[in-house]
This record gives C-alpha cells, structure tokens and sequence, in this order.
C-alpha cells in the first residue's frame, strides 16, 4: 500500500455520521501528535483545506487520555470539547499510540469515536496492529504541503458523513 493512501477498514463511519446528523453535532478533533513540525503541517492543511471544525491538539499520549478522561487541565467542555475523531500518532513519549488505542477501546463511553492513526510508519505490520486494537483508519503522514491538504479535506468528508465511498476504503490523498 502507497503512503499517500488514507484507509478506513471499520462500518463504524456509517453509524457514526448518521449518528452526527442525527445530534446536529459537528466534527470535533482532536491530534495527539509529539512533534511539532508535525503540528504546524496539519495546522496549516486543515486551514488551507479550508477544514473550519474544532481541532484540539495535545503533544504525547498519556496528555491524549488526560483529556479524554476530561482531567482538570481539559475539564472545561467549551475549550476542550469532547472530540468525535482522535488522530493519533503511534510513536509518542509515555504512551505510544497503540497503548492509546487500546486504552479507548476499553472505555464504553469513547466507542462511537472515531480513531484513525496517523503515523510516519508504512510498516504493515503497524498497520496490522492498528485495525487489530480498533483503529478506524490508518494513514502514512504525508510530506508534501499539498498532500497534507487533500487528506485534512478527506478527513473531514469522512468524520462529517460528506464523503461518498463506503467502509474499508482506500482513498489516494
């Protein structure tokens, strides 16, 4: 598989953005992501995609759980508003992304999140991994400005319900 490919291999995007329009609930992201190179690349693909929903960023993954778990540093809902999407990177400091991961899909309340890795790794083993812990995506981080753009766009259209594929696709970003 191509690193320019963003896979979905769960039918948890059908009920989730029937379940979104359903609640009139709006895409609410959140990245786990250590790097801060990394930061500013999605921040700018997500706002040169003209990808307008809240994106929250935490920079490792013990961080991710505080604030899913809403710890007193992101307890307030309006600032740090429960996300219905986590990007999450698999190599971080405390907690890896697969321990993240696995962490969520033991907790009933985040089942309907979705989760889509977002990691360096091609590996298909990492992969492999992912979808085997519950990971609803997996894409291979983009270097390119443009690519970044195109699979912020395509994130959103799948976590909104806008897209037109179906489950266990691959779109080329």
């Amino acid at each position: 598989m191509m690193g320019k490919d963003l896979c979905f291999q769960s039918v948890t995007w059908v009920g989730f953005a029937a379940s979104l329009q359903r609640m009139g609930s709006q895409l609410r992201i959140l990245v786990a992501e250590d790097k801060p190179d990394d930061v500013f690349l999605l921040k700018r693909g997500f706002a040169k995609g003209g990808v307008e929903v809240p994106i929250h960023f935490v920079k490792d993954g013990q961080e991710a759980i505080d604030y899913l778990q809403e710890k007193p540093a992101f307890a307030d809902a309006t600032s740090t508003p429960v996300p219905t999407m986590l990007l999450l990177d698999l190599k971080m400091p405390k907690l890896d992304g697969f321990e993240v991961l696995e962490w969520i899909r033991q907790q009933p309340k985040l089942q309907t999140m979705l989760v889509v890795i977002l990691s360096s790794s091609a590996l298909d083993q990492d992969r492999s991994r992912a979808y085997a812990l519950g990971a609803d995506g997996y894409a291979v981080k983009p270097s390119d400005p443009s690519e970044m753009i195109r699979l912020a766009q395509r994130l959103e259209a799948y976590g909104s319900g806008k897209n037109t594929a179906g489950a266990s696709d691959c779109l080329n970003t």
